[in-house]
């Protein structure tokens, strides 16, 4: 027999837990909660309202705004890929290994999430520009220079963009039951053989999650890389930069970046609602 007490706001029984929606919210907390909503999407109400609606079209086929757009999708892109490729292994090493320091290198990996971006872009001329610590090697060595070009535009964003895929690559390896890879090596796999045909098919999921944050990231990223890669059209001008630009002489070109920009914004986080949704249940 199942007993069951009404607290008027849950529902208890024996047995599986059931919640049922408050009667009523506390006006002490309904009206900030009005008013921080209000301020979240005022400014993005503010965009729709004041667009140029009848001269968007041509706003956006603009070859400035091609090449813009172009180059942000293709640099976001390829930041996407080298955090694949470079954080799914640092995501792996974190949540499968112990080592001393582990913490330490945690918390450095995820301090380009905190960093302001501008003090990143400075850090990477310091390390990678041409009299940097490694760049200066890079330049007389390999005749390789990445400041002011359009891979040190990749650069600047993988390095502000990889964190978001660690974050979420070591979160689903957390989640992942690791007795899965112990009885593919107890069968005589390797531990990258477990890796490959085991455990990334288990994660997948959410290394898709990272890589789309990661890549909306890469491709709203601003301040590393007007410092690292500098503003040049064409070459290191992706589309917050153009934005910046035209804020300055054109403002309806600024706004009909930025409804691009929030276009893939939207995009992003519908593509990710089902993962958060599962994740929360």
């Amino acid at each position: 027999m199942t007993t069951t007490h009404d607290t008027g706001a849950v529902t208890l029984e024996n047995g599986p837990r059931r919640r049922r929606v408050p009667r009523g919210v506390p006006l002490p907390l309904l009206v900030p909660a009005l008013v921080g909503l209000a301020f979240l999407l005022l400014p993005l109400l503010a965009l729709l309202i004041r667009a140029p609606w009848r001269s968007l079209p041509g706003q956006l086929t603009s070859p400035e705004v091609w090449q813009a757009l172009q180059l942000s999708l293709i640099s976001a892109t390829a930041a996407t890929a080298v955090s694949l490729v470079l954080g799914v292994p640092l995501a792996w090493l974190l949540a499968r290994t112990d080592f001393a320091g582990r913490g330490l290198v945690r918390a450095l990996v995820t301090l380009p999430l905190v960093l302001p971006p501008v003090v990143g872009g400075v850090a990477l001329l310091l390390a990678l520009g041409r009299n940097g610590v490694v760049g200066q090697w890079l330049d007389s060595w390999f005749g390789i220079t990445l400041p002011f070009t359009t891979a040190g535009v990749v650069v600047a964003e993988a390095f502000v963009a990889m964190p978001f895929l660690v974050i979420s690559v070591e979160g689903t390896l957390r989640a992942a039951d690791p007795r899965y890879e112990e009885a593919a090596t107890t069968l005589g796999a390797s531990r990258f053989t477990a890796f490959r045909r085991v455990t990334l098919p288990l994660i997948a999921p959410g290394i898709a999650a990272g890589a789309v944050l990661a890549w909306a990231r890469a491709l709203g990223e601003f301040g590393a890389t007007i410092t690292f890669a500098g503003n040049f059209p064409g070459r290191t001008q992706t589309m917050p930069l153009a934005v910046y630009l035209a804020l300055q002489n054109d403002p309806a070109a600024a706004i009909a970046l930025s409804l691009v920009l929030l276009a893939v914004s939207i995009a992003v986080l519908a593509g990710l609602r089902d993962r958060w949704t599962t994740a929360s249940t």
